[in-house]
């Protein structure tokens, strides 16, 4: 007995206990929303891990060899898969990671650059669209509304409204993806990039020979059946994840809402508010687990229907799979802690009041937009940045300007800065998401991807920087931030290479399966173009 009492005492003294009760409090956090988050996650891995033993990727991979015959055409599709699964940020890395990862093996497009994309598509994307990241940010705007204690002619305005208006101010969002698209369609990398993609087309070897892949599919599960590939195998469960996911949180989100009224009457405006209220209001994370199973569900029974294996072959394949998640989930848990522990002490709320009483109007954009970027980044989680500093962020605004005319700036700042930020921090959830699900190593994602995320980030301040000193409107930075990017992007993948010897026209060749130029007739790229 006083073994035992010594021990807890010994435990206590560490903090070990202490240790314990974060953790757990970072699993069941938010209502169970990080539980289902490890439901889906394990639920997922095991409907790839039947995909793949269905033969689904080799059936998928004979028919993109037929059509994406080339580094570019695979990127813009990948790109362009991003913009489309807009619904949920979590599912938009699953979905085009698994999808995408063996047609971008086989033109030798290394891992950290489809990394890349799939990262810097799916939070933007989810962000800005018709999501489940739409509610929370609602409700964080709503809080700091109400927080907020006008005087007498102060009319708060409507929370909608201002989300609405934060879209063009979410400078971040846009112009990372206007920047997976630059990067796809010149094929131009710098700085560890241009390493990872030079290793990939020079030798094959789309990860670094130290590399250590939270996913790896080949070396993790059974051999796929090869003598009857078919595409239904593949495409089947992955449509069914995506109905069930959508269609549930739809359903959860409704409640009686007029929204197929108002589109029939002619009343655009509120059927999209109506919509993306139910959008908004539905429970993605649920939905997520339900879709999930069901994409598990179709995989088994086709697998069942065809002859393709046994009922413990397919059980075999779904064990496999929550094992090869195995890695993921234990990331996952150790971040969450760490935002946990930030959050007991009180981490954001200490930075959010720095620059309290200190920034000026014209700089207060920027300020908070750095601000939202390191508590992300320490953090590592974009929505616990979103809670912590968005209230701060517009009551400090109001109190600068006796007015909510800063507020949708405001809003936009905190949600570029806080995006960025989880761009560049390896406990991230949707950066280990990302690198798992497209079998990459998770330093060499986030070593690789700081560089383009950080020439975004650069091209927003300036933005900012206009607005502020000049009141440039969204209609105006945005563009200019375009042809920033572009000609950042041209000019640093040129500087960046030269200073390396490298010669720029064999690194941006663009190349078909048989490793022939699909724009040169002889193999031989000329120097500058693609």
């Amino acid at each position: 007995m006083s073994i035992w009492f010594g021990a807890v005492i010994y435990t206590g003294g560490l903090g070990i206990g202490q240790t314990f009760d974060w953790v757990v409090a970072a699993i069941i956090a938010d209502d169970g929303f990080h539980a289902e988050i490890l439901i889906f996650t394990l639920l997922l891995g095991s409907g790839v891990a039947l995909i793949w033993r269905l033969g689904g990727a080799i059936a998928i991979q004979e028919i993109a060899s037929k059509r994406l015959e080339t580094r570019r055409k695979v990127g813009i599709v990948a790109w362009l898969l991003g913009m489309a699964l807009f619904f949920d940020d979590y599912a938009n890395t699953a979905i085009i990671g698994n999808t995408m990862r063996e047609t971008s093996d086989r033109v030798n497009i290394s891992r950290e650059k489809l990394s890349y994309i799939v990262d810097s598509t799916a939070a933007p994307v989810a962000t800005i669209g018709i999501s489940g990241w739409v509610a929370f940010q609602l409700s964080m705007i709503n809080e700091a509304f109400s927080n907020i204690e006008t005087g007498a002619g102060v009319q708060t305005p409507d929370v909608f409204t201002v989300y609405l208006q934060s879209i063009p101010y979410n400078a971040y969002a846009i112009l990372a993806i206007v920047m997976v698209g630059v990067i796809v369609v010149t094929q131009r990398d710098y700085g560890e990039m241009l390493t990872a993609e030079r290793r990939a087309w020079e030798t094959g070897k789309v990860n670094d020979d130290d590399a250590d892949p939270l996913q790896e599919v080949e070396g993790h599960l059974s051999d796929p059946i090869t003598d009857r590939p078919m595409l239904r195998t593949f495409l089947l469960p992955i449509v069914v994840l995506i109905a069930v996911t959508i269609g549930s949180a739809l359903r959860t989100g409704y409640d009686g809402q007029p929204v197929i009224e108002s589109l029939l009457a002619g009343e655009f405006a509120t059927f999209v508010e109506t919509a993306t209220t139910i959008a908004g209001n539905g429970s993605w994370t649920t939905a997520l687990v339900w879709g999930s199973f069901a994409m598990v569900s179709t995989a088994f029974g086709i697998g069942i229907v065809y002859g393709l294996f046994t009922a413990d072959e397919g059980i075999d394949a779904i064990l496999e799979g929550f094992e090869l998640m195995l890695t993921a989930v234990t990331i996952l848990i150790l971040a969450w802690s760490i935002s946990t522990v930030a959050d007991a002490l009180g981490t954001g709320a200490y930075v959010a009041t720095l620059v309290e009483g200190t920034i000026p109007v014209a700089l207060f954009p920027v300020a908070v937009f750095i601000t939202a970027t390191f508590i992300s980044l320490t953090m590592g989680s974009s929505w616990a940045t979103m809670s912590l500093l968005t209230p701060v962020a517009i009551s400090v605004a109001f109190d600068l300007t006796g007015g909510f005319g800063l507020a949708p700036v405001t809003v936009g700042a905190v949600f570029s800065g806080a995006i960025f930020g989880d761009h560049t921090s390896p406990i991230s959830d949707t950066t280990v998401l990302s690198s798992t699900f497209t079998g990459a190593d998770l330093v060499d994602h986030v070593r690789t991807q700081a560089y383009y995320a950080t020439t975004v980030a650069t091209v927003v301040v300036v933005c900012y920087l206009l607005y502020g000193f000049f009141a440039v409107p969204p209609l105006v930075f945005l563009p200019i931030g375009v042809v920033l990017l572009v000609g950042l992007v041209y000019g640093l993948s040129e500087f960046d290479a030269n200073r390396r010897g490298i010669d720029v026209g064999t690194v941006r060749r663009d190349v078909d399966p048989t490793g022939q130029d699909a724009d040169s007739e002889h193999g031989t790229a000329p120097e500058g173009t693609d």
